[in-house]
């Protein structure tokens, strides 16, 4: 019997699958079509030039040099993590810019734009960096004088100490050691009525800036004075055992000493000043007779066994003195220039001409700049070590 044939029937159609090929059957060619030797591991060649490899930021040991505000770490930290990415806010802004368009454009862009200082300010700056330069050992002295009274000395004197007392971290005092009765205590707000006379009488119980403190005075910007007698004939008695003595005592308890002397300069005073200067302030005024006065002094002084000081000498230049609008002043400057290390001119300044207390922050800015620079000069002329 036949076998009976069932019906084909109709498959339904399945989409076809790709069949994936064994990334290790598929035929690699070389340059030359023909199948390469085979290739073991340590020979392939790879270029890690542009290979770049992600490195958690909790890696142990690179963690803990760049974390920030994350709390106190599990384990103790070594000193290393103090870092300045770590520590310092980049929030803070910088300083207020010196000067009025940098102030202004700080202003205007509510402190997000930060020009830098003036020219100006970045030139005072500079010259207030020299003035506090460090001066470590002794005290320096720098006597300031003239032959020739009312030329400006104890102004000069003044403005010298308020320009490195407000600048300096350390201590500088101006002595009044002019035996004609000096007026240098009178230049600022006197606290006492103590004088050179009380130090003297008092030295053996000195023992401490707080118990030399009580004889002094000290104004706004930190300098120092000790008032010399107001009595002629006690400060003509001042001698050159009593100035050792103070000076002695001064060196203790400040790095800079000025010493306003009298214009007697063959005064026994004078010789201890001279000996202990360490730099000089000559003050010349500006007419003919007061300007050769002061070059005369200068000679004088080289003369006596004093060269090496002249040599480093400032001249302070008051144009202020009656007569200095008929003189050539730019001649007079260039006349000491060629005898002593430099010269400043030191402007008319209504506040000073009014005689009475100085306030640095009433002068005018062409007087502070004059000071600043003269005290710069100074400090720059002192020695290094001592």
């Amino acid at each position: 019997m036949a076998e009976r044939k069932r019906p084909a029937t109709k498959k339904a159609q399945e989409p076809a699958v790709e069949k994936k090929t064994p990334a290790d059957s598929i035929p690699f060619d070389g340059p030359d079509g023909t199948a390469p030797a085979e290739i073991l591991p340590e020979s392939i060649d790879l270029d890690v030039t542009s290979v770049s490899i992600p490195i958690s930021a909790s890696t142990d040991g690179e963690e803990m040099y760049t974390r920030r505000h994350k709390g106190v770490s599990s384990s103790p930290e070594p000193s290393a993590m103090l870092t300045d990415e770590r520590l310092l806010d980049v929030k803070v802004k910088r300083t207020a810019p010196g000067g009025f368009f940098p102030a202004f454009i700080y202003a205007i862009t509510f402190h997000l734009v930060n020009i830098g200082d003036s020219r100006s300010v970045r030139d005072r700056k500079a010259i207030e960096a020299r003035i506090a330069s460090p001066l470590p050992g002794d005290a320096r002295f720098v006597p300031v004088l003239t032959r020739k009274g009312g030329v400006g000395k104890t102004t000069t004197t003044t403005l010298l100490g308020m320009a490195m007392a407000r600048v300096r971290d350390d201590r500088v005092i101006a002595i009044d050691a002019n035996p004609d009765r000096g007026t240098l205590a009178e230049r600022i707000q006197r606290t006492t009525r103590n004088t050179i006379r009380t130090v003297v009488q008092k030295s053996p119980s000195i023992n401490s800036f707080t118990t030399f403190a009580d004889y002094i005075s000290r104004d706004e910007t930190r300098l120092d004075v000790l008032a010399s007698d107001s009595d002629p004939t006690l400060a003509e008695a001042f001698d050159e055992f009593d100035y050792n003595l103070v000076a002695d005592i001064t060196s203790r308890y400040y790095s800079v000493v000025l010493t306003d002397c009298g214009t007697g300069i063959v005064h026994s005073v004078m010789r201890p000043i001279l000996q202990r200067a360490d730099g000089l302030v000559i003050v010349s005024g500006g007419s003919i007779d007061e300007a050769r006065l002061a070059s005369e002094t200068l000679t004088w002084l080289e003369s006596n066994g004093y060269a090496d000081v002249v040599a480093k000498s400032i001249v302070a230049l008051n144009t202020a003195t009656q007569g200095t609008v008929l003189v050539k002043l730019d001649e007079i400057e260039n006349h000491f220039r060629s005898r002593v290390r430099d010269v400043v001119r030191i402007p008319y300044d209504t506040h000073i001409a009014a005689g009475s207390v100085i306030t640095w922050n009433k002068l005018s800015k062409l007087t502070r700049e004059a000071a600043n620079l003269l005290a710069a000069l100074v400090v720059d002329g002192l020695p290094a070590t001592k």
